[in-house]
């Protein structure tokens, strides 16, 4: 039985990436250049990542955040005039801390900013509207209480 070889940090950050990127409503995969494996919605890209890592590369469109985003010492603007698009690219040799998180937002900001209103309408939106009713009820209650 053959020993399963354990993945680099870089290359499971990779599949993280691109498993939360491919989790959106209608979101799928795309490859319109070779060692490219890109998430997409509607044919239109919203995460440009490698097949492969390392280097663990991303490149999205932050309307929003770019600004802030391309002070980061690993940001730059995106290549081939996307930059001016407020496309940002990043990479991270094997060994380098990498944001998860803080690229995972990335992500989802570049996926609002590219799939269509009615998709990215869908993103978060049961999650947000149950929060307000669990909080809210408990309060009317006690006040309906004191009341009597």
């Amino acid at each position: 039985m053959a020993a399963k070889k354990k993945l680099s940090r870089t290359v499971a950050v990779l599949e993280e990436l691109r498993a939360y990127a491919l989790a959106f409503p209608g979101a799928h995969t795309k490859s319109p250049w070779p060692n490219h494996l890109d998430a997409a919605v509607k044919e239109k890209t919203f995460a440009y990542l490698p097949e492969r890592a390392p280097p663990l590369t991303m490149s999205v469109k932050l309307p929003s955040s770019s600004g802030i985003a391309l002070m980061l010492p690993f940001a730059k603007p995106t290549p081939y005039g996307l930059g001016k698009s407020g496309w940002v690219s990043v990479s991270f040799e094997e060994g380098e801390d990498v944001p998860v998180e803080m690229l995972k937002e990335w992500i989802d900001e570049s996926y609002r900013a590219v799939a269509p209103k009615k998709l990215a309408a869908q993103v978060g939106a049961g999650a947000k509207a149950a929060a307000p009713k669990k909080s809210v009820a408990p309060k009317k209650k006690a006040a309906a209480k004191k009341k009597k």
